[in-house]
């Protein structure tokens, strides 16, 4: 089964700019997988971010990030990053990679079996 781990959070000011990653390792072929970035903030539900098809031709973002974010896959690398622009102090909390080995679109958590532990990103203002 594939594992994720993602890397790059860190705490910045409102405005900044941060790139975050997630690697994946096991599960065959990473190309074959579509990954997609959750966020949970403290007190709230887990929310879709933005999702990546296995070719890397489609992408989705939430309309909060939406121009602001951009999600890139490197398969050469295992990796998908999320280059995080112009941050709010609402764009805080804990960000997750997901993936799942069935063909799911859905942008439910709830539908994704593998994930990542999650790094924190803090936007101050």
């Amino acid at each position: 089964q594939v594992q994720l781990k993602e890397s790059g959070g860190g705490s910045v000011q409102a405005g900044d700019s941060m790139s975050i990653s997630c690697t994946a390792s096991g599960g065959g072929t990473f190309s074959r997988y579509a990954i997609l970035w959750f966020r949970q903030a403290p007190g709230k539900e887990r929310e879709f971010v933005s999702r990546i098809s296995p070719d890397g031709q489609r992408t989705y973002y939430d309309h909060s990030v939406k121009g602001r974010f951009t999600i890139s896959r490197d398969d050469a690398k295992n990796t998908v990053n999320l280059q995080m622009t112009d941050l709010k102090v609402e764009d805080t909390a804990v960000y997750f990679c997901a993936t799942s080995s069935r063909p799911v679109v859905a942008l439910s958590p709830a539908a994704y079996e593998y994930w990542g532990q999650g790094t924190q990103v803090t936007v101050s203002s």
